[in-house]
This record gives C-alpha cells, sequence and structure tokens, in this order.
C-alpha cells in the first residue's frame, strides 16, 4: 500500500480549510498541537458549543452536537495535550442533552442556508442514537488522555443512553446507526462494563464484508468494515471475519486520487462543503492509516 504524502500535503494546500491542513501538519510532525486548537477555536461559541461550519453541511452560526463531533476529533488529534476546551465542551452537551441521556440529531437551526435539510429539519425533541454515539465515541478517544473528560457526568449518561438503545434496536437499524453504535461500544468498552459484550447485538445486522448500503444517500455510499472499527484493539473488530479490515485499509490507502486527495461519496450541499468534506476525509484517512499502522 502506497500513499503520497506530498501530494496530499499539496491538495491540503490547495482545496482544505486551515484547520484540515493544521491537523496534516501535526500528524506528520511539521506543526504542534496550538495552531490545530487555535485553528478550532475559530468555530466555537461563547457557550462552550461548536458551529460555524465545523460540520461542512450544517453552515449555522449555532453550537450543535455536529460541530461537537468534529472539535472532539481535533481534541483526539492533539492528545496527550489535553485542553480544557474539551471540557467546556461536555459541560455545553450537558446542556443539549435530552432527559433520557441522547442528544438530539440536530438543535434548532435559525439560519438554514446551505445546511443540508436532513440537520436543518431535525426535530430537537428527539434523542438519536446516531449522532449520540459518534459524538460520544470521539469523547471516549478523548477520554483516554484527559481524565476530567473522562469523569464527566454527560459522557456517563451519553454512553448509558447509547447502550440501552443498542439493546432495543429494532429489526432494520439504519446502516449509519449501527457503524456509530459499534464505534461507540469499542471507543467505550476499555472503561464501561458491558460494552464490549453488547457488540454482539450489532453482530445479526452486519454482513461478513462489513458493506452496507446507506438508505436514503447516494448510489455508491456505504459504511464499511472501517467506519465500524476504524481504530485497532478493540471488541468491534470482531464484527469481521480474517482479512476483512485489512483489505479495507488497503482500499482505503488505494482510493488516494491523482490530486493527492481522497474522495468523498456523498452529496455536499454548498461548494464551501463540497471543497471541505474533501479536505476532512484526506487528513481522517491519513489518521486512519496512521493509527492502523499502515503510514
Amino acid at each position: 500500500m502506497t500513499v503520497d504524502l506530498a501530494a496530499a500535503a499539496d491538495f491540503l494546500a490547495t482545496s482544505a480549510r486551515v484547520l484540515d491542513r493544521r491537523r496534516f501538519d501535526l500528524l506528520f510532525g511539521d506543526g504542534g498541537p496550538g495552531p490545530v486548537l487555535a485553528a478550532v477555536d475559530g468555530y466555537r461559541n461563547p457557550d462552550g458549543g461548536y458551529g460555524w461550519g465545523l460540520e461542512p453541511d450544517l453552515r449555522s452560526r449555532t453550537s450543535q452536537p455536529g460541530g461537537a463531533l468534529h472539535a472532539f476529533e481535533v481534541f483526539a488529534d492533539v492528545a496527550p495535550v489535553r485542553t480544557v476546551r474539551a471540557v467546556e465542551l461536555c459541560d455545553w452537551l450537558s446542556f443539549a442533552v435530552l432527559p433520557d441521556g441522547g442528544l438530539p440529531f440536530a438543535l434548532p437551526v435559525p439560519d438554514p442556508a446551505a445546511c443540508a435539510p436532513f440537520w436543518a429539519n431535525a426535530d430537537p425533541t428527539e434523542s438519536s442514537l446516531q449522532i449520540t454515539a459518534v459524538v460520544a465515541a470521539s469523547a471516549h478517544r478523548v477520554a483516554a488522555a484527559d481524565a476530567a473528560v473522562a469523569d464527566h457526568p454527560w459522557l456517563s449518561r451519553a454512553t448509558g443512553y447509547c447502550m440501552d438503545a443498542v439493546r432495543d434496536l429494532g429489526p432494520e437499524p439504519h446502516a449509519m446507526v449501527l457503524a456509530f453504535a459499534a464505534q461507540l461500544l469499542d471507543a467505550a468498552s476499555a472503561t464501561t462494563p458491558g460494552a464490549a459484550d453488547l457488540v454482539d447485538a450489532l453482530r445479526p445486522h452486519v454482513p461478513a464484508d462489513g458493506l452496507l448500503h446507506v438508505a436514503g444517500g447516494a448510489e455508491d455510499e456505504f459504511m464499511r468494515p472501517l467506519d465500524f472499527a476504524p481504530f485497532p484493539g478493540g471488541p468491534a473488530r470482531s464484527l469481521f471475519g480474517p482479512g476483512v479490515v485489512e483489505a479495507d485499509l488497503e482500499r482505503l490507502a488505494g482510493a488516494q486520487l491523482p490530486d493527492g486527495g481522497w474522495p468523498v461519496d456523498f452529496a455536499s450541499y454548498s461548494p464551501a462543503a463540497t471543497l471541505e468534506w474533501r479536505g476532512h476525509r484526506t487528513v481522517h484517512a491519513l489518521v486512519l492509516l496512521r493509527a492502523n499502522g499502515v503510514l
């Protein structure tokens, strides 16, 4: 598997946000945590949450669970360096959480220009396993190096909500719900009793090849093995037989395009998001390849 890092850097310089360029520099030794944290701070609101298009298809200035996900991704990048912003984000999520411990897919969006309709039209009164699981999974990655996040009441509540929701999964859960629930159980398994065992509740819904079409998405949009189990060492890898994750890593490494970036397999809702998603996906691909020993 061959990845052209110089071409990736050129692509990011040409087409990506400063945030993703700073993340790349940190990942490959040319930058430090400070510039990365400064870049993500530009998306932060005074309430401690994140908006302003940090989630590229959610352009709203308002603090949103989708913005929290991407902020936690950055905080995981800089580990073991810790930032008070991570705890402040947990504090904000404590106010955004619903009575059952889950997060709504999105909070009200008063400025919906260029926002995807699934964000702008989400029900703010209904908890979403999909968004709660993926936000909490990223928070658990931060918590591995930050005791203040690990001990935060919001993370415990969100994890408990997700585990209860996994126990109550219906017969045909959405591909993204399955993938993000697997990520949550995987990330929480080291510190949360019962999380690893709950992976078995997902097993009947996950095909052997790990390919699940995203209902309502593009024709070629799938959740893949690395969407269920992106990082090594956790129980979610047991969902797949020998060689399945390795083959997906090979696919990911080979997906680099001639311009140096990685493709996006879903539609975007603004010209800005079209570019920003490719920058994010390029850095995300490199994070996964490095974490799995490919780079």
